[in-house]
């Protein structure tokens, strides 16, 4: 076998706070959505202490849908993010929501919201790090605390470019880092002394939710991931702190 090789074999990657092969995270990462997939939006308002829906909304805000926008909407699956652009943007725009879990797209048609805008929405499996879609297919690309579990950040960055047309915006919503020390430790006890506990009340799955809150932890701060962002080629590439940097929301644009 060629050092190569050995090195491509030998390649790996955090699941949580554990080391794992990189072939391994994508397996880990769906049996954990598949498993919290029913109790999804409640993990949600868990997770962010009731505050995702208002951060959702502010990235809507930023974004601003345009009639006949097509929205591809990664990590998708609950279609929080797809039913917001398409209220917003009117009959002309269009969304598909893309997951890997297929029970998470499941959760998503089985919301009533989904019924009422099914002439606009497509639901399809697919990996961020592969997307399914042509070259230059979307206006708009949103991620919705899904990036941080992708085993390669930026090769989804780089797919997101791929399939977006030129002038498409890409917009990220992440969990982030607080800037201040110890209003990050105050968050961190919380985090990881209620969290699991409650994922173990509302699901009887503690360990998903300990993995999830361990994931916030690895993900990278705010500028780093800013030039991520930046590396794979956007440009006007800006941040905002929702909730003092609880979590953060991401622009960029394909120019």
């Amino acid at each position: 076998m060629s050092q190569d090789r050995r090195e491509e074999n030998q390649r790996t990657t955090h699941f949580g706070f554990q080391t794992v092969d990189e072939d391994a995270k994508a397996g880990m990462v769906h049996e954990v959505f598949t498993n919290v997939a029913s109790k999804y939006d409640i993990m949600n308002d868990v997770m962010s202490m009731g505050i995702h829906r208002i951060w959702k909304d502010a990235m809507m805000d930023w974004l601003a849908p345009r009639p006949s926008q097509h929205l591809l909407d990664v990590a998708g699956g609950t279609g929080d993010v797809a039913f917001r652009f398409l209220e917003r943007a009117g009959d002309t725009a269009q969304a598909t929501v893309c997951d890997m879990t297929a029970s998470m797209l499941e959760a998503g048609r089985q919301r009533a919201e989904a019924a009422q805008k099914s002439e606009h929405l497509e639901w399809v499996v697919g990996d961020a790090m592969a997307l399914p879609f042509a070259d230059n297919s979307f206006d708009v690309y949103t991620i919705s605390f899904g990036i941080r579990n992708v085993t390669r950040i930026p090769d989804a960055l780089s797919e997101a470019y791929r399939v977006l047309r030129p002038g498409g915006r890409l917009m990220v919503l992440e969990f982030s880092q607080l800037p201040n020390d110890a209003m990050q430790k105050a968050y961190d006890l919380y985090s990881f002394n209620v969290i699991p506990v409650m994922g173990k009340v509302i699901a009887n799955d503690r360990e998903s939710y300990q993995y999830l809150v361990e994931s916030i932890r690895k993900f990278p701060d705010q500028e780093r991931f800013a030039q991520m962002i930046r590396e794979a080629g956007f440009e006007q590439v800006k941040y905002r702190n929702l909730t003092m940097g609880i979590a953060a929301l991401h622009s960029g644009w394909k120019l």
